[in-house]
């Protein structure tokens, strides 16, 4: 069974700065609705907006998939808080894809690990 991973870092003080430049723009280029929803709950937005981010950009990294665009990947949380990934619109499917997210004041750090599903 192939394995493959992918790694992201995001500076939070540049996501902010993306949002503040671009505004709705670039969060609805970027997140779903159901991620910008989640992310209003959220008492640091841009550290977990980040996150998001870096987990998006990790899962494109262990995918390999020039298809996925931002909005094809979708990073929710299970009822535990754990991180999970939807990938939308049937690409895919036929993989299984983990991500993990850490964050501080001033990074956001995701991992993805993608398997072919049994």
């Amino acid at each position: 069974m192939m394995v493959t991973t992918g790694v992201d870092i995001t500076e939070v003080r540049r996501l902010r700065q993306a949002v503040e430049k671009w505004g709705e723009v670039f969060l609805r280029r970027v997140f779903t609705d159901v991620e910008l929803e989640n992310a209003k709950k959220r008492g640091s937005l841009y550290q977990h907006l980040a996150g998001r981010f870096a987990a998006k950009e990790a899962i494109f990294k262990a995918l390999g998939d020039a298809r996925l665009g931002w909005k094809d990947v979708e990073i929710l949380n299970d009822p535990q808080g754990k991180p999970y990934c939807k990938i939308l619109h049937g690409l895919a499917k036929n993989k299984d894809v983990q991500v993990s997210i850490s964050h501080v004041k001033n990074y956001a750090v995701a991992n993805a690990i993608v398997a072919q599903k049994a």
